[in-house]
């Protein structure tokens, strides 16, 4: 599970895909009655930024409309509370871009993935 912090046009098409599925299930967890990936670090760094996930989320969707992307999972706003800035990471980003060179993937060298 990851929700990565570096601007989604770096991302090729598998990880941005990826991290809107993994970004909806993070948002299942805090928003619900779920229990799966309660405590993963992932889940537990967005605790308490619900309106920094919702950022992330309008990043993502914008980055896939631009890809051709059809959207069709909108967040509830309403549960978007809490902090707007996310300030705690399991990598930061400068590695977190390190972690996309290694992939074998487009990521970050591409915008089109």
């Amino acid at each position: 599970m990851r929700i990565w912090d570096v601007e989604p046009g770096v991302l090729c098409r598998r990880h941005l895909l990826g991290e809107h599925r993994e970004l909806h299930a993070v948002w299942a967890v805090l928003t619900g009655d779920r229990h799966g990936y309660r405590r993963h670090p992932e889940t537990l760094r967005w605790e308490g930024r619900l309106r920094a996930l919702a950022r992330r989320h309008e990043l993502l969707v914008a980055e896939m409309r631009r890809r051709g992307f059809a959207h069709r999972s909108p967040l509830d706003m309403a549960l978007a509370t809490g902090q707007d800035v996310q300030t705690e990471f399991v990598d930061p980003p400068d590695r977190q871009l390190t972690l996309l060179r290694a992939k074998p993937c487009p990521c970050p060298m591409s915008a089109d993935g």
